[in-house]
């Protein structure tokens, strides 16, 4: 596998100037004022590539303006997936790489005079075959002398799904998305923060992919089908019948993530674990670690490690098996998915990152350049064609902060 580092965006700096502050009676200039406007910037690429031939290039540019004394902040978001993908799937259909590029933007904004916030957010995604549409709202409070915070929130996505190169209003499908979390943050001490965050999503609509083709067997054919079976033995077996992936179209999802942040000397430790189930019977477990180092003034790093298990979806099958239906045509299963990410799975990655503050004193870290390097294995337990995947993400980026 090749990873390329393709370097950094620059970096679009928000400047906010004081206003004079007011003569005394000397003769002596005005004094300004300091002012209470601070924005930032940053820019960052990433590049993603991985076994399977995919690999996924991601500038983003992000700006954040906020008050300190009037307790409002605005930030905004807009990235570009520009995708290359000549993966197993592609190939076992006769088809040729394709590229893609996927455009995103997102609008977030807070206000928190007191104990009491309010937010709202609004974002946007588009790609030749997939439009999504998405806002939120949420609410906070701050109790037991502000060491402590309770929030909720809520969440509505529409998004539309069709194919290339076909107008929406010719062929497209609807799934939308609601969601609502709320969670508790809790200051147990100088150095050690908690956190609960319980979300319920429900999701309704046909979130099959137009484009995935599921393999079909005979009954006395089907269990000699190994495990990452390959494109010329699946061919050589399956039946002729070949229908489009067809999912269920109602889905709740549960989760629950906790999180413990640990200050000691001179580093920072963070654990989250993240518990997650829905009505497709998929159950899965996420576990990250990292470790922040201020290794110098202007230095820190931060070694990260992340477990990911899961469970297959209830319909999931390695080889899906057609049967003879009346007058001699082939009944297939009802719902059926060629998508392994809904099959039983293992993922192991670590990596490590660095920011290095390159700002002028006496506040060095107001510039600051980041680089993050993460390297992923992924076990697929049982499905055709791919067994395995390694894939790598190293990203490049540059943020600074004025007032």
């Amino acid at each position: 596998m090749r990873l390329q580092l393709i370097g950094a965006v620059t970096v679009v700096a928000l400047v906010a100037r004081a206003d004079p502050a007011e003569a005394d009676a000397s003769t002596s200039p005005p004094a300004p004022k300091q002012s209470s406007v601070v924005a930032s910037a940053s820019g960052e690429m990433a590049v993603y590539a991985d076994t399977d031939h995919i690999t996924v290039v991601t500038p983003t540019a992000t700006a954040t303006v906020g008050d300190r004394l009037s307790a409002w902040t605005v930030r905004g978001q807009y990235l570009v997936d520009a995708i290359s993908a000549a993966s197993v799937d592609i190939v076992s259909t006769a088809s040729q790489r394709w590229q893609e590029v996927r455009q995103a933007g997102s609008v977030q904004g807070t206000y928190k005079p007191g104990s009491f916030g309010i937010g709202a957010s609004a974002a946007i995604s588009s790609e030749p075959d997939y439009l999504s549409l998405a806002g939120g709202a949420n609410l906070s409070w701050d109790f037991f002398h502000k060491s402590h915070t309770f929030f909720v929130g809520v969440a509505h996505a529409h998004d539309t799904i069709g194919r290339s190169g076909t107008p929406f209003d010719v062929y497209s499908q609807a799934l939308n998305s609601e969601t609502v979390n709320a969670g508790i943050t809790l200051t147990l001490n100088r150095s050690t923060v908690l956190s609960f965050v319980d979300e319920v999503g429900i999701e309704r609509g046909d979130q099959s992919k137009p484009y995935r083709y599921v393999p079909m067997f005979g009954a006395d054919v089907a269990p000699t089908i190994g495990k990452g079976e390959s494109i010329d033995v699946v061919n050589e077996r399956r039946l002729q019948v070949r229908p489009l992936e067809h999912l269920p179209e109602s889905r709740e999802r549960y989760s629950l993530t906790a999180r413990l942040g640990y200050r000691f000397g001179r580093g920072t430790l963070r654990i989250d674990e993240r518990l997650y189930t829905d009505t497709w019977n998929l159950h899965a477990s996420t576990t990250e670690m990292r470790a922040y180092w201020d290794v110098s003034r202007r230095l820190m790093i931060w070694p990260r490690l992340r477990v990911h298990v899961q469970t297959p979806v209830s319909f999931w099958q390695r080889a899906y098996v057609a049967t003879n239906g009346p007058g001699g045509t082939l009944e297939v299963p009802r719902y059926r998915t060629g998508d392994r990410e809904l099959g039983p799975l293992e993922s192991f990655g670590g990596g490590a990152g660095a920011t290095f503050a390159i700002g002028r004193d006496p506040d060095p870290s107001r510039l600051a350049l980041t680089f993050q390097l993460d390297a992923m294995s992924t076990q697929f337990l049982d499905d055709l064609y791919v067994s395995s995947r390694m894939a790598g993400l190293a990203t490049l980026g540059l943020q600074g902060v004025f007032e």
